[in-house]
């Protein structure tokens, strides 16, 4: 089986699996259990892992907030600013494009009151900064604009989006679930005020993220969504998943280049445009994408390829979240093509472990098949 579904989830890294597996048996103990031994090396790695996720993004280690994922670090973040803020609007502004776990939590903020403003983007996907400026007003609170898209791998220029949305006194939140690992991120340099991420995306285990909440320039407040104990700061009670977190530390530590990932997404890409030359179309070409994403629409169905190539072939045809739901790409379709197109457009994103040989047993499954 050849898998080209990394931006779905990776493999834990053997280094991230030897990290973790002394805290499910020997070092077992609670990291809130402060009277004995277990318990303070189970809190002693939580923060060694704090540490290493919070030197990846560039910020101070007690603004990392351990989540279950970037889905609950998302609603978190979204619905913590809506409740906190409302005495000065209930104004959010967000991205069609956006991961639907953004999406959703919009919608259901919509039925609280809430005002969301949904940014279109161009055919390359990305925002029209003109457009960003004057959708703020006097009430928005909060500004949610992902750092790179899991679908086509576009990335926007989170810089600038920061910068309009603290001229209008507003909170920035990105989601930066595909970036982390795949790109350097900065938080200070970026102005990001709220972040997430999540470990199953970087070769660390499933059930584990994080939330990045800035805690100077601006200082940032939320709402609790989970009570119970007053872990994490009081912010998101719960006794914390010591194995899951060590994996994320670990995988967060071990980060390394992408250059040859994006050698062979590129290798891809071109195989694919010389062989069936206009009758394809890469989605994002023009604007500057992840090493590994290639979003592409072909001259016949995605789920005749999938098909025909299920036991060899592991490739999406979007987000995984959203795999079961018979209904075209949101993110394409908002980037202009058509239910057709979307409908023959298939992702591939690669990973650490793709190989030269793969993507060519790729080409020549697809050639194959048509």
């Amino acid at each position: 089986m050849i898998y080209l579904d990394y931006n779905a989830t990776t493999p834990v890294d053997e280094q991230v699996l030897q990290t973790m597996l002394p805290y499910f048996s020997e070092k077992f103990g609670n990291a809130a259990s402060s009277t004995h031994l277990l318990g303070a090396q189970a809190k002693d790695a939580v923060e060694i892992a704090r540490h290493h996720v919070a030197n990846t993004i560039h910020c101070e280690a007690q603004e990392i907030i351990f989540t279950s994922g970037s889905t609950e670090a998302i609603n978190h973040a979204i619905k913590g600013v809506f409740q906190l803020y409302q005495h000065k609007g209930k104004h959010i502004v967000t991205v069609k494009t956006e991961h639907k776990a953004v999406i959703d939590t919009c919608k259901y903020l919509e039925k609280k009151c809430a005002t969301i403003t949904y940014l279109n983007v161009d055919k390359d996907g990305l925002i029209d900064l003109d457009e960003l400026d004057k959708a703020i007003s006097h009430e928005t609170i909060l500004v949610c604009v992902m750092y790179a898209n899991n679908e086509t791998g576009v990335v926007q220029d989170i810089k600038k989006i920061a910068q309009i949305t603290h001229q209008k006194n507003s909170i920035f939140f990105c989601d930066a679930t595909q970036a982390i690992g795949k790109m350097p991120i900065n938080v200070q340099a970026d102005g990001i005020d709220l972040m997430c991420l999540s470990a199953h995306k970087m070769y660390g285990p499933k059930g584990i993220g994080a939330l990045f909440v800035r805690r100077k320039n601006p200082r940032v407040a939320l709402e609790p969504l989970l009570h119970g104990g007053g872990h994490e700061r009081g912010w998101r009670s719960g006794t914390l998943n010591v194995p899951a977190i060590v994996g994320l530390g670990k995988a967060c530590d071990i980060i390394g280049e992408n250059k040859f990932i994006e050698k062979l997404r590129d290798e891809l890409e071109d195989a694919l445009l010389a062989h069936y030359q206009d009758k394809i179309n890469i989605n994002g070409k023009h604007a500057i994408r992840l090493a590994n994403t290639s979003n592409i629409t072909f001259p016949f169905k995605a789920v005749d390829l999938i098909r025909q190539t299920k036991s060899l072939l592991s490739i999406a045809t979007g987000s995984a979240c959203t795999s079961a739901e018979n209904t075209p790409s949101h993110v394409l379709t908002a980037m202009g093509l058509s239910r057709e197109q979307a409908e023959k457009s298939i992702r591939f994103s690669l990973g650490k472990y793709t190989t030269e040989t793969e993507i060519q047993t790729v080409l020549t499954l697809i050639k194959q098949a048509f």
